[in-house]
């Protein structure tokens, strides 16, 4: 599991009160019980935790942790290297 993978799934933990061992990148918002207002809660932290900008039209497609993983990786891959820290 690699740095961006964990501290995702420890927040998610964290946000709806869960080990983080109920928590998997293959978990969906579903299962977690995750409703919009969490996604939007969540997106905010992420954005925080890894100084980025999650574009608003994201967020309906984000479905698992494994999506939001990978539009982290992305956005911090496409980031400018003085403004990008994960």
């Amino acid at each position: 599991m690699d740095d961006i993978e964990s501290r995702i799934i420890e927040l998610v933990a964290k946000t709806k009160g869960v080990p983080a061992s109920n928590v998997g990148i293959d978990s969906t918002f579903e299962e977690l019980q995750i409703d919009s207002l969490d996604k939007i809660n969540l997106s905010f932290a992420v954005e925080e935790m890894f100084k980025i900008e999650i574009p608003d039209e994201s967020l309906n497609s984000l479905k698992t942790v494994g999506d939001v993983v990978r539009g982290v990786e992305s956005l911090l891959a496409a980031a400018p290297p003085d403004t990008a820290t994960s």
